[in-house]
């Protein structure tokens, strides 16, 4: 655990057994023909995600790709409904710069999704472009993990 992050927390590599539980604490998992509890077997499978715990069980989960012109990728930040606005998705962003193997990491949010973009600047993300045409009227909006330096 990253220090400031909620007490009694901590983030480790999810095992391929434990993506039901995951899938149990995405409220997208839940919707029928989502495909997110495949995802998220498959993301547990390849050792991709992290998850923060505590004695309750998981509280959230991030997956770190590098698919993203060979760099780290953050395709998904989940935190369970209920252990929102208590640093867990912080915390779990904090771990997946840590274990990033890559010179950057990135991530995206749709522009809609103004909670996640809170979060990442929080977490000092800094937003590096925006692509029209991924979800109709909702562009996705870049990030790079740090200060965007050009040169």
């Amino acid at each position: 655990m990253s220090a400031g992050g909620p007490v009694g927390v901590a983030v480790r590599v999810a095992g391929g057994g434990e993506a039901d539980a995951l899938g149990d604490l995405d409220p997208v998992a839940a919707e029928r023909g989502s495909g997110r509890r495949e995802s998220i077997r498959r993301w547990c499978a390849e050792g991709s995600v992290l998850v923060a715990q505590d004695a309750s069980g998981p509280l959230g989960y991030c997956v770190v790709e590098y698919t993203f012109f060979e760099q780290g990728f953050v395709p998904m930040v989940m935190v369970a409904p209920g252990a929102r606005g208590r640093g867990v998705g912080r915390l779990l962003l904090g771990a997946a710069a840590r274990a990033c193997t890559t010179p950057k990491l990135f991530t995206s949010a749709n522009l809609s999704n103004q909670p996640m973009h809170r979060l990442l600047l929080r977490a000092g993300w800094s937003p590096a472009g925006l692509v029209h045409g991924l979800d109709e009227g909702d562009p996705e909006v870049f990030y790079l993990h740090g200060p965007l330096t050009e040169g």
